[in-house]
């Protein structure tokens, strides 16, 4: 390069941001502000700086996406042209301006919104700086997202000509869009998110049988994984040696409660164990039997999250009501996250806990009425949703089991959404009413208001659910349709500014779930164990607690399990 053009480069290099503006749609510029500005109000959950600009920017890039879209699509059909003779030269600059100034003053509005959110969650208000780190992440974001749509544009152009030799110009037009937004999805999907998938699982895999979590084989013969155990301990993952070490002992109950206790029984079936499903579930029967779980008064068939993990906070009140005379059976069917394990198996979870059901279900329903544990069901998350797909009610119509305490049922659970979809009128959908609430009743932070008086029937469902959890509150017609959850009054933790947007709202709850476990404990989906106690007190009904005495338990459980927070962060 000579002196010269090294001279010119500043003004050169000047002068792009110019030219990049006067090159932008001015139909996208605008649709692409009003997806901005609509970004950057609040959701359900908490976000930080960084993620709301990566939001924001993926919402402008849409809705410049859309604005681009209507004008080749109208230009497409022949109408006449309204860029050409509006919007010239200076005028696309000041339509620039203009929707610069409205991005800035819904960013001067944003923290106020974010803090709407964070502030009924206990948060500190956010930073003075985040409208600046807000508005240059969307803006590097929406530039990116609108140079790889250009890229996808211009191969579009060059298939189009090549079609033009033996199609009419319309028709190769068509074609051309379509087969580079094919491969544009190939390439993303086929190449760089099946390569992500691959990495994922190999990090996680390793992740659960790693063995330097430093938790030790148990010396208790009654223990899973222990030399007496019909399973080997490091064939049980990360997650199942958790379960197993994790939890109140006969003596810490026993003081706690003042009155003679038994040490909890926890079975887990690591993935393992076993290769075939049917085999675990056979391991997860033998194993119970060893250890006598069929002689608890209460055993509980729960269902993991996608890693295998299950919730301390959800365990330990249950065991100190009921004073260690409880037995917990699971089976691990992935060491993938949730969201990822659904993506990947969809079937195999619900597949995992339909046999271990079955499994013992069969025996239970075997033995004598009156000398038979009290069978429940148990899930948080995608383990709700799997286990609400475990027994089928016609099967135990007959001989049923004594109910479900399910928590944070994601938004496909088929019993959830009929319950929900036919709520009494006038209840909130974050909090509905059932019929006459003798089967299913909902908790949250408190129980719904107006719970109707009608007793128990000899099945008892109870939903623990937090307004603010997305993955129970999303909902893909957001996109399109206002969520039944934003009519009537508000949950405790849902901030009164939130309103629906079209399109938006679904960019907001999808980011919303990603980030559900950041929340802290107690909203969004990370499930308090003083929760837990009402919820299990409602469908266990444990003998001998007064108000009081249950109060000290809900500080108790709380107190053990304070740091248990960080741990949820990557455990669904």
């Amino acid at each position: 390069m000579t002196v010269s053009a090294l001279s010119r480069l500043p003004g050169v290099l000047g002068r792009l941001p110019v030219r990049f503006l006067l090159s932008l749609c001015g139909t996208g510029l605008w649709l692409g502000t009003l997806f901005f500005a609509a970004s950057l109000t609040p959701s359900l959950v908490p976000r930080s700086g960084l993620l709301q600009g990566l939001l924001s920017g993926v919402a402008f890039a849409l809705g410049y996406g859309l604005g681009v879209a209507v004008r080749a699509a109208w230009r497409f059909l022949g109408l006449p042209a309204w860029d050409d003779s509006l919007i010239g030269r200076w005028s696309k600059l000041l339509a620039a301006v203009a929707c610069a100034a409205i991005a800035a003053v819904f960013l001067w509005h944003a923290s106020e919104w974010q803090d709407s959110v964070r502030i009924p969650m206990g948060l500190d208000p956010v930073a003075g700086g985040r409208p600046l780190l807000v508005g240059s992440v969307a803006t590097a974001f929406a530039a990116i997202a609108i140079l790889v749509g250009r890229l996808v544009a211009a191969m579009a152009r060059g298939i189009t000509h090549l079609l033009d030799r033996v199609a009419p110009r319309r028709v190769s037009a068509i074609a051309g869009v379509v087969l580079a937004c094919a491969l544009a999805w190939a390439i993303g999907s086929g190449v760089l998110l099946r390569a992500g998938i691959r990495a994922l699982d190999a990090s996680y895999a390793t992740l659960d049988g790693s063995m330097d979590d430093g938790t030790a084989p148990p010396g208790d013969p009654l223990k899973t994984g222990s030399a007496a155990s019909l399973l080997r301990w490091a064939d049980l993952g990360r997650r199942g040696r958790d379960a197993v070490s994790i939890g109140p002992s006969r003596a810490d109950i026993a003081q706690f409660t003042g009155q003679p206790a038994m040490a909890p029984l926890r079975i887990y079936v690591g993935l393992k164990s076993a290769e075939a499903i049917e085999t675990r579930a056979a391991l997860a029967l033998a194993e119970m039997q060893r250890v006598g779980a069929f002689d608890r008064s209460v055993l509980v068939v729960t269902t993991p999250t996608g890693t295998g993990w299950l919730d301390p906070a959800s365990q330990m009140p249950l065991e100190y009501l009921h004073r260690g005379d409880v037995a917990t059976v699971a089976i691990q069917y992935s060491y993938l996250p949730s969201w990822l394990a659904l993506m990947v198996e969809p079937t195999y979870g619900a597949d995992t806990a339909r046999a271990l059901f079955r499994k013992v279900y069969d025996h239970w329903h075997s033995l004598p009425r009156d000398r038979r544990p009290r069978l429940y069901l148990h899930g948080l998350s995608l383990g709700a949703l799997n286990s609400d797909l475990s027994a089928d009610l016609f099967d135990v119509i007959a001989d049923p089991h004594q109910g479900a305490l399910w928590s944070g049922p994601p938004f496909p659970s088929r019993t959830w959404q009929l319950a929900t979809r036919e709520r009494v009128p006038g209840s909130p959908a974050w909090l509905p009413r059932f019929r006459d609430g003798s089967v299913i009743r909902f908790r949250g932070q408190q129980v719904a208001p107006g719970q109707p008086a009608a007793p128990w029937g000899p099945m008892r469902i109870v939903y623990l659910q937090y307004a603010s959890d997305p993955i129970v509150f999303f909902d893909a017609q957001s996109a399109y349709r206002r969520p039944a959850w934003l009519d009537g009054p508000r949950g405790p933790d849902v901030s009164p500014a939130l309103r629906w947007y079209p399109l938006v709202t679904f960019l907001q709850l999808g980011l919303d779930m990603a980030i559900a476990t950041s929340t802290p404990m107690g909203h969004g989906h990370v499930y308090a164990p003083e929760h837990y106690v009402d919820a299990w007190v409602a469908v266990t009904e444990p003998q001998g607690w007064t108000p009081a005495a249950l109060a000290r338990l809900k500080r108790h459980v709380a107190a053990r399990l304070e740091t248990g927070a960080a741990a949820v962060a990557d455990a669904s």
